[in-house]
């Protein structure tokens, strides 16, 4: 049962939000207990029984079925990351088996770190925790370089650096972004001990990481516009781009055009 509950808990998150107007059911009579769509209401919609949809959300099913899961994506209105989230839920974890990129990739992407300086960028693991930073990098996040190399993690810095909120002028959207990403992760790997103390660790310390993360928004990070106030190079913006990387981990890039007011800010980082 235990493996079963996180899709069980998507599946209510996902079901509580949706109402019966929204599906073309009639709202019917009564007030109901609570938000959303009935459990009846959704297997009727997902073309299953209800009997079999309550032992899905309960953990009690061993092996829901590709159809049945793009049924249930195609009721609840899914997006494309909320689906891909929702097979990965419903896989069987597989055990863990500790891997790292072989020594010349990850040689390969610490120097290609370097080489597009001045854009600060980064290398990430899964949960977002620094491998590497160029040094635009380390001083665009005002604060960061002084942690411990342990605790240099992009999603811990939002959340429980004091310069975070300052430094980042679109906070709350980068908060966002950030709970929202790491819950895919969490779906990918559900047994990693590095995301499990991230997220009992934040939880604990951020009111506002607690909410989000119990809010249950699932997308994936693809990067977009970011405003920085910076005690350097003061007010600018610039666009962050997040590519794939061997074994989970992802490159942080942030750019700007030439001749823009980022770009001008980013060299007065090196």
């Amino acid at each position: 049962m235990g493996d079963r509950a996180p899709l069980g808990e998507f599946l209510r998150n996902r079901r509580g939000r949706i109402g019966p107007a929204e599906v073309g059911l009639p709202a019917g009579t009564g007030r109901r207990q609570l938000p959303g769509l009935r459990r009846a209401e959704l297997a009727a919609l997902a073309g299953v029984s209800v009997d079999y949809y309550v032992r899905l959300e309960q953990g009690r099913d061993t092996n829901p079925g590709s159809g049945v899961l793009d049924a249930l994506a195609g009721a609840l209105r899914l997006d494309d990351d909320e689906r891909v989230h929702l097979h990965r839920l419903a896989q069987r974890p597989r055990p863990r088996v500790a891997t790292a990129p072989p020594t010349g990739v990850q040689y390969g992407l610490r120097q290609l770190v370097q080489a597009i300086r001045p854009a600060p960028a980064y290398l990430l693991d899964a949960t977002g925790t620094i491998v590497a930073a160029n040094p635009e990098g380390d001083r665009l996040m005002v604060g960061l370089a002084g942690w411990p190399a342990a605790r240099r993690n992009i999603i811990r810095y939002v959340f429980a650096h004091p310069a975070a909120r300052e430094v980042f002028g679109n906070w709350a959207e980068i908060a966002e972004d950030c709970v929202a990403d790491l819950r895919t992760v969490a779906a990918a790997d559900p047994r990693s001990p590095d995301l499990a103390a991230l997220v009992s660790e934040l939880s604990a310390t951020s009111a506002e990481f607690a909410a989000l993360w119990r809010r249950y928004d699932v997308r994936v990070n693809r990067g977009g516009r970011r405003r920085f106030r910076h005690p350097v190079a003061g007010a600018f913006e610039l666009t962050s781009e997040v590519l794939a990387a061997a074994d989970g981990r992802r490159l942080l890039i942030f750019h700007a055009p030439p001749g823009s007011p980022g770009h001008h800010a980013v060299r007065l980082l090196g």
